[in-house]
């Protein structure tokens, strides 16, 4: 058996009963994330569908430009809030 760790496995971070790790989306960036940035696509996603990115305070402001540019951010709110209606 080797002693190299596994491989993390697309369900790694949704396991019942332990802690989700919320980190930032930004490309290179491994920091806890503090915002949600909502948007959607209305090209291909209905109105009241929302696709979340996390963020952390660096990096609030460019992925929030990233996605208003594309008119697709819909709101940012802090991280405990971003299941919220």
């Amino acid at each position: 058996m080797s002693d190299e760790p596994r491989p993390e496995q697309p369900d790694d971070r949704e396991r019942p009963g332990e802690p989700e790790e919320l980190l930032c989306s930004a490309k290179d960036c491994g920091d806890d994330a503090v915002w949600a940035l909502r948007w959607n696509n209305p090209k291909i996603h209905t109105p009241d569908r929302r696709k979340i990115w996390l963020a952390c305070d660096a990096h609030r402001e460019s992925l929030s430009t990233f996605l208003n540019r594309r008119d697709f951010l819909r709101d940012v709110v802090p991280i405990a809030d971003r299941d919220a209606p």
